[in-house]
């Protein structure tokens, strides 16, 4: 269980990650808010009481998301020269804090939902790297699927490198700095693409809309553009995608009768953390009785990005079976898939 001290270190080294990530504003406001947080308000009192572990809760995150929505209204003005980089910190969001406190306890109450687009980039490369190994055709499911950006991954066109994959004209691109030698340029067919999460947001709600703007940094004004490009897209044709538990849902479609050829995919970004060891434990034991049913017909892989918060950096990682069942870490990328680094 965390203590005070605990959860204000959080924010520090929140703010740490964000300054790695190239978020210079909200690394200051995360920072000022390890100071900030007071007593005073209900936000702040459950924010230092916080009983669960806050970096694995997203604690920072959950309350810089909602300053952030908050100061995007213009309601405060304080605050809305802040998150543009202006003002002394700690003093605008001690008061903020307090005057505010109603419209930011609720932020609290779940984790950010940050699928953002440019991390299709990321996973993209693993899929390539997957048919490589097994064949162009993919099934693709994935867990913590938020508001199922990255289910438009068969729809998203993608510049990696120089190989290009997906529909010519589609309404995004995603094109991310690729810091290396280029992925595999093979064939790639996605037959299904289908996700989980146990609290779907539906984007094309204008308060979801607006919801998700605010999860999103300050510093990256291009990530609203790509948000609303991607909303139209889910507005245009819905993904597949469920409510319920990532556990219980991943087992009934490994259950499922596999297409001979098509190579069947777990995927994932930013969403282990917040499983709890019960769940991940579970996912774990599943894919391991799945890959020992793989065959060169009907094999398996499991592509994720995930981050490694020590050396402050989201990693890909491939396993696939038969054949490739040690993880393989191709590349590290930027939290947003702003930049990919081939390994």
């Amino acid at each position: 269980m965390a203590d005070e001290p605990t959860n204000r270190e959080a924010f520090r080294q929140q703010a740490a990650f964000c300054a790695a990530m190239d978020a210079p504003i909200t690394a200051a406001v995360c920072d000022a808010l390890a100071t900030a947080l007071t007593r005073d308000g209900r936000t702040g009192r459950a924010v230092l009481d916080w009983p669960g572990e806050p970096i694995p809760d997203a604690l920072p995150l959950r309350l810089v998301g909602g300053l952030h929505a908050l100061a995007r209204t213009g309601i405060d003005p304080a605050l809305t020269g802040l998150f543009a980089g202006t003002g002394d910190a700690g003093p605008i969001l001690r008061r903020v804090l307090v005057e505010h406190d109603a419209a930011l306890l609720p932020w609290l109450d779940g984790p950010p939902q940050t699928n953002e687009p440019m991390r299709s980039g990321v996973l993209m490369a693993g899929l390539l790297e997957v048919a490589r190994r097994h064949g162009p055709r993919l099934e693709l499911l994935e867990i913590g699927s938020s508001a199922g950006l990255n289910l438009l991954i068969d729809r998203y066109r993608f510049d990696l490198g120089g190989v290009t994959v997906g529909p010519e004209h589609a309404p995004v691109t995603i094109r991310p700095d690729w810091r290396g030698p280029p992925p595999p340029a093979v064939p790639l067919r996605i037959d299904r693409v289908c996700g989980i999460d146990i609290q779907p947001l539906d984007a094309t709600d204008p308060a979801v809309a607006a919801r998700l703007s605010g999860y999103i940094w300050a510093d990256q004004p291009e990530r609203q553009a790509r948000l609303a490009a991607a909303t139209a897209m889910l507005r245009d044709r819905p993904v597949d995608l469920a409510q319920g538990d990532a556990v219980d849902w991943l087992r009934n479609r490994l259950a499922e009768p596999q297409a001979e050829g098509v190579t069947r995919v777990l995927m994932h970004s930013v969403v282990w953390q917040y499983l709890g060891d019960a769940r991940r434990a579970a996912i774990t034991a599943m894919m391991a009785q799945a890959a020992a049913r793989a065959t060169p017909g009907h094999p398996l892989a499991w592509v994720r990005m995930e981050p490694d918060r020590v050396l402050q950096r989201q990693e890909l990682i491939v396993q696939s079976w038969p054949g490739h069942g040690e993880p393989a870490m191709l590349a590290t990328a930027h939290a947003h898939g702003a930049w990919i680094a081939p390994a």
